[in-house]
């Protein structure tokens, strides 16, 4: 009996998946939901090779993580065959969670929850589906497990997480600037007093890495057609929602009509089993289906905004470090009304003002520990000389104001 599958990874090569709960976690629908949801969302409508999926991505970070049990193994640390198989699951199933699109659901046709949340509420129903086989992965996802590393290992600054989208994205988007060295960070990973550090050797490697990550944060996660391009569809949903709060009939899969024709928050998910139900079939196929039918609506709007989203007509974006003024606004709303023959209110689904901040390291958020052969230990704050964390962690704020092309 074959005793493992074997996945031909583009970036990382064969990646072995053994028998048993590690396997029957891979199979299952919740899991095989993740190869219809694009992990980049709408960004290859910067980069068109950026195809690769959250299931590709969930099983490159599930292979990452077995090499740093065994690279932390090597080095004296020990860690249960179960504890492994923990860690292992809990990093399959971390993004499960997600909803079409990346984030645009959040707050569109869901409101009150985090995808984290509903990953967890997930791993439930699959531990439930495996007879209680995830116990263990879900205290180690939850913090809640005595060796708090194994958490770490999952979501940290220096998570596997992390390690696999980078490598990956840059892959399949060809940023060349965003490639790490994520086989020699792992190589250099060990534990000191329970937590995650990297030895002195490595340094080099997480200077590369937080670089990489702000880099690849504008050029490609917050590049500003990508963040266009999601404000179209992000208001494309709301039209539709708000034509269906109207009574009006708007094609939709069952599983997107839910979410349409009921408010969902957070406490529904946690108390409807309906609402987790339909949210576990929803997947980017379903958007792209009503869209493809929205295209032909009577109702202005929802036709012009789904048109675009098929046809790449990217709302036109204006970044500033100020933030956009009401008379701005005003005036522009003013322009769209006029221009698309619809009303000033209809216009603001034309529109929108967004913040974008991200900082890259958060010096007190969950550290990076450098570990010196002497066995002291400092933040890579303190060790890097060409580092200036300072800059690193510092919040950027830009400001976006999008709007349809007139």
């Amino acid at each position: 009996m074959n005793d493992a599958k074997i996945i031909n990874d583009p970036v990382f090569g064969f990646i072995k998946i053994p028998q048993g709960t590690l396997l029957s976690v891979v199979k299952h629908p919740l899991m095989q939901r993740l190869t219809r949801i694009k992990q980049l969302g709408l960004a290859n409508a910067v980069y068109p090779a950026a195809q690769h999926t959250r299931f590709q991505h969930s099983i490159g970070a599930f292979h990452l993580m077995s090499e740093a049990i065994t690279s932390l193994t090597q080095k004296g640390i020990f860690i249960f065959d179960s504890e492994a198989e923990a860690v292992e699951a809990a990093i399959l199933m971390h993004d499960i969670g997600h909803g079409p699109f990346s984030h645009v659901l959040e707050d569109t046709l869901i409101t009150g929850i985090s995808h984290e949340e509903i990953s967890l509420m997930m791993m439930e129903q699959i531990n439930n589906d495996l007879n209680g086989a995830l116990n263990l992965a879900i205290k180690v996802f939850k913090d809640e497990y005595p060796k708090r590393f194994l958490h770490q290992l999952i979501s940290s600054q220096l998570d596997m997480d992390r390690l696999d989208y980078l490598r990956r994205d840059c892959f399949f988007t060809g940023v060349n600037e965003g490639n790490i060295g994520s086989a020699r960070i792992i190589k250099m990973l060990n534990v000191v007093d329970d937590r995650l550090v990297v030895e002195s050797k490595g340094i080099y490697s997480i200077e590369n890495y937080l670089t990489s990550r702000r880099l690849m944060y504008w050029q490609v996660y917050l590049h500003k057609t990508a963040v266009a391009y999601e404000k179209v569809l992000v208001n494309t949903l709301l039209r539709a929602k708000h034509l269906s709060s109207e009574g009006k009939q708007v094609f939709a899969p069952p599983c997107l009509r839910y979410f349409l024709e009921n408010n969902v928050d957070g406490e529904t998910l946690r108390n409807n089993p309906e609402a987790l139900h339909y949210y576990g079939l929803l997947d980017d196929n379903d958007i792209w289906s009503a869209m493809k039918v929205w295209a032909y609506s009577d109702d202005k709007i929802l036709s012009l905004l789904a048109n675009d989203m098929l046809n790449r007509n990217i709302f036109k974006v204006e970044v500033t470090n100020e933030p956009i003024t009401e008379e701005r606004k005003d005036m522009l709303l003013n322009q769209l009304s006029e221009a698309f023959g619809v009303s000033k209110e209809e216009a603001n689904y034309l529109m929108s003002v967004n913040i974008v901040q991200k900082d890259m390291y958060d010096v007190n958020d969950d550290r990076i520990t450098i570990l010196f052969k002497d066995g002291s230990t400092k933040d890579i704050s303190e060790s890097s000389e060409i580092l200036n964390v300072s800059l690193l962690s510092k919040k950027i704020r830009k400001y976006y104001l999008c709007y349809q092309r007139f």
